[in-house]
């Protein structure tokens, strides 16, 4: 097939409904599995939907997110993305990285544990002591992630009402205005400022303070745009997916109820439930964060010219029958699970294993402290935000 003969479909294929992916992905993969679309806004992309050509695009350095910034980048928000880790190819955006990942390791990781579990279960005794019902997002996804990335940065975690609502522009596509976005960004970045001047009045032993001392000491290794950028990626990025993931993570559950008492029955499954539910649960709307071929380049039996954009499917690939047998159920007892939830390559999330051990915490607390866990409204009422890069709810009722 040449490349005017093939069909341009619009992007995303269809609205987000609840976790269901579009079937078309699965046609996709098996007849055409690198393909023409046009998203809302931005230029034409290629779209690779099998699990072998969305791992190179992530992670072949044939493929540039720098090149990004000089281009049209097809996206479904109106706003583009500015500067930032997200922008950056090797070895600037390995500097920078670096100088954060210290705090990610899975053994420092690890040491934050206790003080997670000691977070949730304190949540969890305000409401058994407040009672049935009990919104699950406000009371406990929400404060639990951004207790434990305040106290990881040096943030005060009474600033949250106003960090978290800011923190929504990382998000959004048009539940806020594109003015809305710019002004909370700013917000966050002020704030950051904020705390960053502080610290350089009295240091503490916080990331924070680590980093404004690697500023201070040697200019080359960060500036001071940079720093900000970076404190306040983390701060955003450090809670808000994790915060829709535990009701995403707790709806599936509800909704598949052998698989919850499989859980009850055996939470040692919980870290392999993580996994599962990673590459189970669809969390983008639609594919973004395009990279661009630097050089021709054959991918998913086409070839992808220099300067062509190209969007990995990061869901289509974690429902790739090829690596993951029966990929539509929901399997605890995988043999293996390579998903790539949390990205792949150069952009492989920092804060995966952070991530994947509040996520471990919070369903095993659910799990083990609210034996009859259940949705206080038909299932039918719940609400799911909207206008946003992520599927989630806004709120969720439940009772036990």
């Amino acid at each position: 097939m040449t490349d005017t003969q093939r069909v341009v479909h619009a992007y995303p294929f269809s609205p987000p409904d609840r976790f269901k992916l579009d079937p078309f992905y699965a046609e996709l993969r098996r007849r055409e599995p690198l393909t023409r679309v046009r998203m809302p806004y931005g230029e034409e992309a290629w779209l690779a939907t099998r699990y072998a050509d969305v791992r190179t695009v992530l992670g072949d350095a044939r493929f540039s997110r720098a090149a990004s910034a000089d281009r049209d980048e097809p996206r479904i928000s109106p706003r583009k993305l500015e500067a930032g880790l997200l922008l950056m190819d090797p070895p600037e955006h390995t500097r920078l990285r670096r100088l954060v990942a210290k705090a990610f390791t899975a053994r420092r990781v690890e040491q934050l544990r206790p003080r997670t579990q000691e977070v949730a279960n304190e949540l969890v005794d305000r409401m058994i002591a407040t009672g049935p019902p009990a919104d699950l997002v406000q009371h406990f996804a929400t404060p639990l992630p951004i207790t434990v990335i305040c106290e990881l940065l040096g943030v005060p975690v009474e600033d949250q009402d106003r960090f978290h609502v800011w923190s929504e522009a990382v998000v959004s596509t048009t539940s806020l205005s594109v003015e809305q976005i710019a002004g909370y960004i700013q917000n966050l970045f002020a704030y950051m400022r904020g705390l960053i001047a502080q610290r350089r009045q009295e240091p503490t032993e916080d990331l924070i303070s680590a980093l404004v001392r690697v500023r201070d000491e040697d200019n080359q290794r960060l500036s001071e745009d940079e720093l900000v950028r970076l404190l306040t990626g983390l701060l955003a990025a450090g809670h808000e997916t994790t915060v829709t993931q535990i009701p995403n993570f707790t709806y599936v559950l509800l909704t598949n109820p052998d698989k919850l008492a499989e859980l009850r029955a055996d939470p040692s499954l919980v870290p392999a439930a993580v996994e599962e539910l990673m590459r189970y649960v669809p969390l983008g709307v639609a594919s973004s964060f395009a990279r661009y071929a630097t050089e021709d380049v054959e991918l998913g039996g086409v070839l992808v010219r220099a300067g062509e954009p190209v969007i990995g499917s990061l869901s289509s690939a974690n429902r790739d029958e090829e690596v993951f047998p029966d990929p539509d159920s929901l399997d605890f007892g995988r043999s293996a699970n390579p998903h790539i939830g949390f990205g792949h390559g150069a952009h492989h999330c920092v804060g995966a294993q952070l991530a994947r051990m509040e996520l471990q915490v919070a369903i095993d607390v659910l799990v083990r402290r609210f034996p009859e866990l259940r949705f206080a409204v038909p299932e039918e009422e719940l609400e799911w935000k909207s206008g946003m890069l992520v599927r989630g709810l806004k709120r969720m009722p439940v009772a036990w």
